[in-house]
């Protein structure tokens, strides 16, 4: 019902940057909360960035605040995460989720299937 999509995932130097998107069901794309969370090797999957509905409201991990930004594209249908100033503790697969009931949690019912970002010393 809402496929999410993946994309922008790769390898980048300590410092570099690099931009995630996420590309989703374009006719209901405005009614869910959307977001991304990341899972490391034996780690438990934790939230990154979400973003509202209307784009009003934000909110990071404390992790990545001041380095990751989350936006929302209603003309393409995507939601974007640009990583700068990253970190080799950033290395993970990251996946975007959608929620229609309020911010997203890892009990979200829609998920991409990840991208995966490594980052290099």
């Amino acid at each position: 019902q809402v496929p999410l999509i993946e994309s922008g995932g790769g390898l980048a130097q300590a410092g570099g940057s690099l931009r995630l998107s996420c590309a989703a069901s374009g006719r209901t794309f405005s009614t869910y909360f959307m977001g991304w969370f990341r899972q490391a090797p034996g780690k438990e999957r934790e939230f990154v960035a979400g973003i509202d509905r209307l784009g009003g409201s934000i909110y990071y991990a404390d992790s990545v605040k001041g380095r990751f930004t989350i936006s929302r594209d209603y003309v393409k249908n995507t939601v974007s995460l640009q990583m700068n100033s990253l970190k080799v503790e950033d290395t993970a697969v990251y996946y975007c989720a959608a929620d229609q009931k309020g911010r997203v949690t890892t009990s979200s019912e829609y998920w991409g299937q990840g991208t995966q970002v490594t980052v290099s010393s």
